[in-house]
């Protein structure tokens, strides 16, 4: 008899795994493997905290605030080993609509109330039903993601003059391509050595910063060349050197309801965005993340980021992948990339002010590249036509709707879509020689095989088995069945041998078709059930004048006695 499964203590499930790391035993070793490890994913989030902070509309120095503050609290209390936390280009479109709707002062509320939001869903343990988003949905909203993060530098990709740049993407790109006139060849020529340097470099060189040398390059290109191009310093002004002390947003009850739909938007895409990247390191480590406690670390990140000026925090992909591939050993990887991420922003953060924003959008359009998931998408789009659909209808919502919508939509079309299959595949056997599990044979892949076909060959016994999960999508189809034979014999036996699951819509079914057979004088017999069947079945009241039976043999065997017993009588 298998065992019992254990409920997981509090502690076991919100246990940080950077004590986990601790108590395994940390030594010199691991502590230098995390310095260089941390140092390199530094060298890369640099560039990328500033581009991601610039394309979501907000100052460059708020995507260091967001790595700084937001990605040491996630590596420290987070329930990964290797998760990088910062801003991620997967909320770019959200938080470029939200400033543009409610200003800075409303995406830091919203970001904060997300905290909060995301913190209460790792404490209700709701964190393993993440997985359940589909993939063709995560497939769909990030190459749909992909196209409007690209969409969104083609300004800077070119140095066009635009007053105002729409944000949905078709008034976007008609806006934008009004503006060719005003194309900057200096632009375009920093823009396009960017993506070749880092294109190159990736070739030759894999394990080399190609994003930290790439705008190096560019940058002391740009300044000693004297190329009339926009620069972080020309519209943004100085960098700060350090951390603005923490205070809260402005809470009011009215502003809290006006962003309380975009921070439902940061929270939903928080989830999924952390904990996929979590899933992500732990492919390519073996280990296993605590999804509740990755939930309630980001949360309280997202809580921390807005008090220091940050924007939204969430676990990076690209980022995380880099630190494991650095040889990181635990989650202090992470917290050095943030310390080494602070110690840039008080040493060199003067030189920030050269780079140009070309530079940037370059950076930001091999992202976008590199997140457009182009194998996986083409491979939905041919192996299955259900798949196919989800999956497109979620990357046209993203592009042309709204990413939260795109995803409640593309998740609500699976479930139909996983509904209407789980229907197709419950089966119903009325022709012998119907199959019994308990006697397989394996050999050739079917566990089924046939029972003594004599048991069927009574003109008075209707036999049926039914086959697989039974639920509400095929109670329709399994009635219209066994009402068409239910009432034309004197036994009816139903067998659920093969019934793993049973819901209230289909044991209803079963009530009513078993009460019409007892109408017509007709003996009903339902075995094979298990204990969680039969209990929905008694449940609902499946049991005056029906006889559980534990198999079809003992079932048609009680009916002969009886028939035999009552000729006697007579």
């Amino acid at each position: 008899m298998a065992a019992a499964t254990r409920t997981p203590t509090f502690r076991e499930l919100y246990t940080p795994k950077l004590f986990t790391v601790l108590r395994e035993g940390y030594g010199l070793a691991s502590l230098k493997a995390d310095i260089l490890s941390g140092l390199t994913v530094a060298i890369v989030a640099l560039p990328l905290s500033m581009a991601i902070a610039i394309a979501s509309g907000v100052t460059p120095d708020r995507g260091l605030y967001t790595s700084i503050v937001g990605g040491f609290i996630v590596s420290a209390f987070g329930g990964s080993r290797f998760q990088i936390g910062g801003p991620a280009g997967a909320f770019i479109v959200l938080v470029s609509a939200t400033v543009a709707q409610h200003g800075v002062d409303g995406l830091l509320l919203a970001a904060f109330l997300s905290g909060l939001m995301l913190a209460a869903v790792g404490l209700l343990r709701l964190g393993t039903f993440i997985k359940y988003i589909p993939y063709p949905v995560t497939v769909g909203f990030t190459a749909g993601i992909a196209i409007i993060i690209f969409a969104s530098q083609i300004k800077e990709l070119l140095g066009l003059t635009l007053d105002k740049e729409p944000g949905p993407l078709l008034p976007k790109l008609q806006a934008l391509a009004g503006a060719l006139p005003t194309v900057n060849p200096a632009a375009v020529f920093v823009a396009a050595a960017t993506i070749a340097i880092i294109a190159a470099i990736r070739r030759v060189r894999p394990h080399w910063p190609a994003f930290i040398i790439a705008v190096a390059a560019d940058t002391i290109a740009a300044t000693f060349l004297h190329l009339p191009v926009e620069t972080i310093g020309t519209r943004f002004g100085a960098m700060p050197q350090t951390l603005p002390l923490p205070h809260l947003p402005d809470i009011s009850y009215e502003r809290v309801i006006t962003v309380l739909p975009n921070a439902l938007s940061f929270a939903l895409l928080g989830c999924i965005e952390s904990l996929l990247s979590a899933v992500v390191a732990d492919s390519m480590t073996g280990r296993r993340h605590r999804s509740n406690c990755e939930l309630l670390a980001q949360g309280i990140a997202n809580i921390a980021s807005p008090l220091f000026g940050g924007i939204c925090v969430t676990g990076n992909i690209a980022r995380t992948a880099t630190n494991v591939r650095a040889g990181a050993r635990g989650p202090v990887s992470g917290m050095l990339h943030s310390a080494f991420l602070l110690l840039f922003m008080l040493v060199a953060a003067p030189l920030a002010s050269y780079i140009p924003l070309a530079t940037l959008a370059g950076v930001l359009a091999v992202v976008a590249w590199n997140m457009a998931e182009k194998h996986e998408f083409a491979l939905l789009l041919r192996v299955s036509r259900g798949d196919a659909v989800v999956l497109l209808v979620t990357f046209l919502l993203v592009i042309f709707r709204d990413l939260t919508e795109g995803i409640l939509v593309g998740f609500s079309l699976s479930a139909l879509l996983f509904l209407h299959r789980m229907a197709k595949a419950v089966e119903v056997e009325n022709a012998p020689p119907l199959v019994e599990e308990d006697k397989a044979d394996t050999t050739n892949g079917d566990r089924r095989v046939p029972y003594d076909p004599t048991l069927s060959s009574d003109p008075d016994v209707a036999i049926v088995r039914i086959s697989g999960a039974f639920f509400f999508g095929a109670a329709s189809t399994v009635g219209a069945v066994l009402d068409s034979i239910a009432d034309s014999h004197k036994a009816f036996v139903v067998d659920f041998s093969a019934v793993p699951f049973l819901d209230s819509t289909a044991a209803t079914m079963i009530g009513r078709t078993a009460a019409k057979a007892r109408r017509h004088g007709v003996d009903v017999y339902l075995t094979g059930a298990s204990r969680a069947v039969r209990r929905v079945l008694l449940a609902h009241g499946v049991r005056r004048g029906v006889k559980y039976r534990p198999d079809i043999a003992t079932a048609v065997a009680d009916f002969k006695r009886g028939r035999e017993s009552a000729t006697s009588a007579a």
